[in-house]
């Protein structure tokens, strides 16, 4: 791999021979982007030096490699990272400093990086004809329009509001909104417009800065409407998602992070911890179809009850073998057509994904760890774990290594049903300069979403467990924790300060629900890599020896755009590790729903002990937005600058659209169309 230059400085020394066109066109690309960064040019600017710098190699000089090597480069520039040519004549970069990163100019330049990739969006063609067909209207589907809320007639009723006593502002307040949630399914059909949620939802979320794209795992998408209104406009929308796996952040404020969970456990060592390291290399055995393996004679029912080291060195030796037929087959058509295929017996279709070369060596990887984990915990601790026991197993190498890798399995467990992130959560115009994003926020975490949750992956079989299986597997799903990030390094204005008494939703006097700033991501990750330079890497390592080795097939591993970048940045010989921290940090947010959070994510407590009443989630959501009403919407109405930002978002047409912020319009016809998910000065 490169070395690192002093003062953070690292080298990129791509494999081109000393002297051909390739060196010769990275350095000079490198010392025009040099000038580039030192002028603060924009995006432009760095774009119209990448096109220069391809044309100036002649296309059979042009090799993948070079595109792939020039793209990162521009990229990181684009980033504001230091570029430089040594004397020596390396190309050498540095992550940009704090002090170098304002943290207002970073937020407007990621926003017009993000409205670049949304516009670009909003001008393909499909993207283009779903826009029309909703916002046209064919009996008996009304047009989208109708759920926009004029905000002259909004600011006129606030006036009112404001202009009554106090103490009769509340019921006045409930009179102009009236929220409630509604959850998006995707054939089923607004009861107003009769066009369907999942539209309604996707308009809507093409108004947000970044551009709207679909994820994997799960997805719950919903509405907060306003029955005060005839057809009940959009207030705004939200969705929850499958988390991302490893925060660190998170992790050690949940504590459930290796280090702070043997930090915790080393200080309050106790016989239960024994109990629960049995329990879940005991269930996680279990949960490992294992009928294939005894038929290929790599252990037998004695060896899981009683391992050995060589029963452990055989399952590894196959997991690995299965792993390279894996990468080796997983492309043919026929292993194609097999992945795909359902069948109408679940038990038959969960073997048959057993059975695959991915899980036969996911399973026998995982029997290695758990058996490995069992040999260790049996050297240790009796049938009935003593505190002393207990101790000296904490106390030791090997105990220490393997109480870990039982939390990695607890934790792999639990952090796809029981955690969720919120993906999309803001209001839209004329609501905003309400904070209506306020409201969203607090009901994406409200007892109607958590039993809503629940009803909808009730009786969802498990993908990566079931496969493990081969049978069907369904986890409990009983949502505990939420997070989410700030899109910029600055506080988010939605978040900030938000926090109710959980007392008004059914909970003990004294606790809250809230957004609880838990840290800052390190800066670790791939959003600073276009697609376009993905796609450079992933048809360049494609083109190599070893072909294509990662497939974003579910199962396979954690992000597929981080594995692509870390083979692409290797095969260019570039220093991965320090090319992924981007050095754009993002405050971590958590929202804890249950009182035993890190009991139940570990496995140790049956049934979470939540926060607030589950008896009637939809009086959860009419508290919530009571609330909301008396803490920020009255205050708010106070403000006449706010009662003109209100008004301006109004429902008349100008040409095809409507002089509205909500309204999505093409960027042929408007270039820069009004963002509704900024932050909002309070």
């Amino acid at each position: 791999m490169s070395r690192q230059a002093h003062n953070s400085w690292v080298v990129l020394s791509p494999p081109f021979s000393a002297r051909s066109e390739a060196r010769r066109a990275f350095r000079e690309h490198a010392l025009r982007l040099a000038a580039l960064v030192a002028s603060d040019a924009d995006d432009d600017a760095m774009d119209d030096a990448l096109e220069e710098a391809r044309d100036s190699v002649r296309k059979q000089d042009r090799s993948t490699k070079l595109v792939a090597a020039l793209s990162i480069l521009t990229d990181l520039a684009r980033q504001r990272w230091l570029v430089r040519v040594s004397d020596a004549g390396d190309v050498e970069v540095q992550r940009p400093a704090g002090e170098r990163l304002d943290p207002r100019r970073e937020k407007a330049r990621i926003r017009n990086q993000e409205l670049v990739k949304r516009n670009e969006q909003l001008r393909e063609p499909a993207t283009r004809k779903f826009i029309e067909s909703v916002i046209s209207s064919r009996a008996p589907q009304l047009s989208v329009y109708s759920l926009l809320r004029d905000g002259r007639e909004l600011a006129a009723s606030l006036r009112e509001v404001r202009a009554l006593p106090r103490d009769k502002r509340a019921d006045a307040l409930r009179a102009v909104v009236d929220p409630y949630l509604q959850f998006v399914d995707s054939d089923e059909r607004c009861a107003q417009t009769d066009l369907r949620l999942q539209d309604i939802w996707r308009y809507f979320r093409h108004t947000w800065t970044n551009q709207y794209v679909s994820t994997p795992g799960r997805t719950m998408a919903f509405l907060v409407r306003d029955r005060s209104q005839r057809h009940h406009p959009v207030i705004g929308i939200g969705a929850l998602g499958s988390p991302i796996v490893q925060i660190r952040e998170r992790d050690a404020w949940i504590g459930w992070h290796p280090d702070a969970f043997m930090e915790f456990v080393t200080e309050s060592p106790s016989a239960e911890l024994g109990v629960w390291l049995t329990k879940t290399i005991d269930t996680a055995v279990n949960e490992i179809y294992v009928s294939d393996l005894y038929a290929e004679d790599l252990l037998s029912a004695k060896d899981l009850h009683a391992p050995t080291a060589k029963v452990v060195e055989r399952l590894i030796a196959y997991g690995d073998e299965q792993r390279e037929k894996h990468h080796r087959f997983v492309n043919s058509p026929e292993m194609k057509r097999e992945l795909k295929r359902e069948r109408d017996d679940r038990t038959d279709h969960w073997r048959a994904r057993a059975e695959s070369h991915l899980y036969k060596s996911k399973r026998a990887l995982t029997l290695a760890d758990m058996l490995r984990s069992r040999i260790v915990l049996r050297k240790y601790l009796s049938r009935a774990p003593t505190l002393d026991e207990v101790k000296q197993l904490l106390q030791s190498a090997d105990g220490s290594s393997m109480v870990k890798k039982v939390l990695r399995k607890a934790k792999a467990d639990r952090v796809g049903i029981a955690m969720a992130d919120i993906t999309v959560c803001g209001a839209v115009a004329p609501y905003s300069p309400i904070l209506g994003g306020k409201l969203v926020s607090m009901l994406a975490a409200s007892p109607e979403v958590v039993d809503a949750y629940r009803r909808r992956y009730l009786e969802q079989e498990s993908e990566i467990a079931s496969s493990m299986a081969g049978r069907p597997i369904v986890r409990p799903s009983e949502l505990v924790f939420l997070g989410t990030t700030s899109l910029y390094g600055i506080g988010s204005s939605q978040y900030n300060r938000l926090h109710m008494p959980a007392e008004l939703i059914g909970g003990r006097p004294g606790e809250r629900l809230e957004y609880l700033e838990i840290g800052r991501s390190e800066a670790y990750g791939t959003s600073h890599f276009t697609k376009g330079t993905v796609d450079a890497l992933v048809k360049m390592v494609q083109q190599s020896s070893n072909g294509q080795r990662v497939n974003s097939i579910f199962g396979e591993g954690v992000s597929p755009k981080l594995r692509k970048l870390r083979d692409g940045l290797d095969q260019l010989n570039f220093p991965t590790d320090a090319l992924l921290r981007h050095g754009r940090e993002r405050i971590v947010y958590g929202v804890p729903l249950a009182r035993n959070l890190r009991e139940y994510l570990l496995g140790m407590d049956a049934s979470p002990d939540y926060i607030f009443s589950a008896a009637d989630p939809k009086a959860g959501t009419a508290a919530i937005s009571s609330w909301w009403m008396d803490r920020w919407l009255s205050p708010r109405i106070e403000s006449d600058e706010v009662l003109a930002q209100v008004e301006r978002h109004a429902t008349v047409r100008d040409g095809r659209y409507l002089m509205h912020g909500a309204c999505v319009r093409p960027p042929s016809v408007e270039e820069l169309q009004p963002a509704l998910f900024d932050d909002i000065n309070l």
